[in-house]
């Protein structure tokens, strides 16, 4: 049944024209993703979908009776109302929480809300996060979302990902969260030049397709060449297309990149960083930190000891509130810890990219500004202009003349960045850099810091960007631990879901199990609950001290590879072996830590 027609819909802002005659479709059980970039009408279309925008020309048309949710980037929350009003209007108590829907939809999106709030004494991501669930909790034949992943969390955008594909309804989403696009989206709609491009499949398929239609047009050497194929040569390392029904032909995509390099030259960006960076980045000693300061706030670490080393890529995963953004201030020396030491490497030029927007002078152009650092900077193996790093990340021709007081928020964040990048830093700590980027901006973001040589810390609830840029991730389970995770972003969900992750706690560290920290420190094992022979428990401990005893092993031989890394920086063979041992080396260790945990698992039982 089809819900929604538009038939030759135009509609412009000023002089600039967003839709151009576009004619669609929303059928039921249609799963729709809207991409383009910023400015180029994905909201306007959405908005005109839901009957909110009237367009300059053209009809839309929704069939009887038809129920539309619809969650716009700006809240109407009337400041007085409570959210226990907003949220579950005139149902009564025993009807809402009998209700397993609705107590998850609360328990995920707004367990951390007072219900009695008032509107007005919430945050923006809490308003916004009430809106959501709010609209949830009705029933609607079509729900429009736009940017519903935004204050969300990795584990609340998994969930949101999975309650959407369980719902009845219709779905059309515009969002920059690629990975949520693959999730939740079984078509593709791209704004782009005032027409609506339809694809099949989720963000992956789309990426594949729009190469295909690229190569089918006879596109250029250079095309070949651009950021679009080096997207796919990363998409390849993974499922080809994560859509089940692709209508295009995905060995046609194959041959388009069977000649491409991989996404990081990883041995090479080594030598650079070994060659900048020196054996020592960071080396986290006995470290305590509270997020308020000492003793104060939630407990960040307890006694953590973990080393960065040069060339590291590693993605900060926790809930919100669990001190990601604490860890990061502590590496740029913006807090002290409670004890323990933080030893920096003497070579370290720092880059930190916070969510407060620091100021920048309104009355400047943006050119202007980003020159005043540097008018030209080295990436990997290129020499870039400002202005070509500039259009690269979104600010085309005359947007370069713009004056800075003139900026949207995502504009300012882009041109930060970039004057960060332009400083020309070897070590990066990012938190949160994708806020407001459009996709495409993404891309190229993702492309500039493939290239770049250095050590690189990133806090992202973006799944894909996290996954894209970094080689591993570390996690903030509430334990007091940095505790590294071989598995990735799944493994981080696998844990929290089965209940072996806590949350940020008020207080210090409870005894009780604790498991390895890859880069030192000594494991400490749980006492032993009831039911465990005296013979079983001194096997288990004797085991236990073994791999103990295992791990100091291999820590030892990792510094001593990091070590020998720095200073064959100009050997790109030795380089290559030394490497492929260290990756070797971080197999095992990674195979010897979840033995550990499981018998410290047994210990605590």
């Amino acid at each position: 049944m089809n819900l929604v027609n538009l038939e030759s819909v135009s509609h412009a802002y000023g002089p600039k024209p967003l839709l151009g005659e576009v004619s669609l479709g929303i059928e039921a059980g249609d799963r729709i993703g809207v991409v383009g970039r910023n400015g180029d009408g994905k909201t306007t279309l959405i908005s005109v979908i839901a009957g909110t925008l009237k367009p300059d020309a053209g009809r839309v048309t929704h069939t009887r009776g038809l129920r539309i949710g619809f969650l716009s980037q700006r809240d109407d929350l009337d400041p007085a109302v409570t959210v226990r009003e907003i949220v579950l209007g005139e149902r009564a108590e025993h009807e809402w929480a009998g209700d397993q829907a609705v107590r998850e939809i609360l328990a995920n999106l707004i367990g951390d809300i007072d219900l009695s709030a008032r509107a007005s004494e919430l945050s923006g991501g809490e308003r916004r996060r009430t809106a959501l669930a709010r609209l949830l909790i009705d029933e609607h034949d079509l729900v429009i979302l736009d940017e519903p992943t935004n204050h969300l969390d990795i584990e609340a955008i998994a969930w949101l990902a999975g309650h959407l594909s369980q719902r009845r309804s219709a779905l059309l989403v515009v969002t920059h969260d690629r990975w949520f696009l693959d999730a939740v989206s079984t078509r593709t709609w791209e704004v782009v030049d005032g027409t609506v491009q339809r694809y099949e499949g989720g963000y992956a398929a789309y990426v594949l397709a729009k190469a295909e239609r690229a190569r089918i047009a006879q596109a250029s050497e250079e095309r070949r060449q651009n950021l679009m194929r080096k997207e796919i040569a990363w998409l390849r390392r993974g499922p080809p297309a994560r859509t089940s029904k692709p209508k295009f032909r995905i060995e046609a995509a194959q041959a388009l990149i069977a000649n491409e390099p991989p996404v990081r030259d990883t041995v090479e960006l080594v030598k650079f960083a070994s060659a900048r960076l020196g054996k020592t980045v960071y080396d986290l000693d006995q470290v305590t930190l509270h997020a308020g300061g000492p003793g104060e706030g939630p407990l960040v670490l307890d006694r953590c000891t973990w080393q960065f080393g040069p060339g590291d890529r590693v993605g900060l995963i926790g809930v919100n509130g669990s001190g990601k953004s604490s860890v990061l201030r502590l590496l740029a020396d913006a807090v002290r810890p409670d004890s323990g030491t933080v030893v920096r490497g003497k070579t370290v030029r720092l880059a930190h990219l916070s969510q407060e927007l620091a100021e920048l002078d309104p009355n400047r152009r943006v050119l202007e500004t980003v020159e005043e650092i540097r008018k030209f900077i080295q990436v990997g193996k290129r020499e870039w202009t400002a202005s070509q790093l500039l259009e690269r990340l979104g600010f085309r021709g005359e947007a370069q003349w713009k004056v800075v007081g003139d900026l949207s928020g995502g504009e300012r964040r882009r041109l930060q960045l970039l004057r960060l990048l332009m400083d020309d830093p070897n070590v990066l700590l990012l938190d949160e850099p994708t806020n407001d980027l459009d996709i495409e901006t993404l891309n190229e973001l993702e492309d500039l810091l493939d290239a770049w040589p250095g050590t690189l810390v990133l806090v992202s609830h973006d799944r894909y960007f996290l996954e894209r840029v970094t080689d591993r991730c570390v996690a903030l389970l509430g334990d007091g631990r940095l505790s590294l995770l071989p598995g990735g972003v799944e493994e981080y969900l696998q844990r929290r879901s089965s209940g072996t992750a806590l949350t940020a706690r008020a207080g210090s560290a409870p005894a009780g199990s604790r498991a390895p920290e890859a880069g030192g420190g000594q494991p400490e094992a749980a006492p032993a609950a009831p039911g465990l022979s005296a013979r079983e428990l001194r096997e288990l401990q004797k085991e236990l001290s073994r791999l103990e005893r295992q791990l100091d092993k291999i820590s030892g031989r990792e510094s001593v590879l990091h070590a020998a890394m720095a200073d064959a920086a100009s050997d790109y063979g030795r380089l290559a072996s030394l490497d492929a041992e260290l990756k070797d080396l971080r197999a095992q260790k990674e195979t010897v830590e979840l033995e550990w945990m499981d018998l410290a698992e047994k210990l605590g039982e």
